[in-house]
């Protein structure tokens, strides 16, 4: 029910192959009930990493044809960073998907990426097109490797 949240349209089957899709399978099944496990208020019983990967699994059940997701990788470690990122790479494929993030290796992969300063349009393009321009993107970009290589936490 964690994912499905009383949607008919959506199969307990549905449920299962979207967890499975996102890597939340490994983790809903070590749960005292597994996938009938009832979850305290906000999903508080589990991490920031778990609760972001059932919110993706609980998208591609429902199959929208327009995604939005703000800052989907706030707040998580590096290493569930890279799971999040594959299963945000599922959840937005053959789907318009708006995703507002300030950790750049989110949005990398992104047909358009619009850099937004101070209210305003500063720049647009691919990842490898605003990596050339040299601009905003860059410079925020390269902070963010440069600080990672260095052991940091992106922010």
């Amino acid at each position: 029910d964690n994912i499905i949240l009383g949607n008919p349209k959506v199969t307990r089957e549905d449920a299962r192959r979207a967890a499975r899709l996102v890597h939340a399978d490994p983790f809903i099944r070590l749960l005292p009930q597994g996938y009938d496990t009832v979850l305290t208020e906000r999903g508080r019983n589990l991490s920031h990493g778990q609760r972001q990967l059932l919110a993706f699994a609980r998208v591609l059940a429902m199959d929208p044809e327009v995604l939005i997701l703000d800052e989907a990788t706030a707040s998580i470690d590096t290493e569930t960073e890279l799971i999040i990122q594959d299963a945000l790479a599922k959840v937005t494929e053959g789907r318009t998907s708006i995703i507002i993030a300030h950790r750049l290796q989110t949005i990398r992969e992104a047909n358009r990426i619009v850099v937004l300063a101070g209210g305003e349009v500063r720049e647009v393009g691919t990842h490898e097109e605003l990596m050339a321009q040299g601009g905003l993107y860059k410079t925020l970009y390269e902070l963010q490797v440069q600080d990672l290589n260095a052991g940091g936490r992106l922010s």
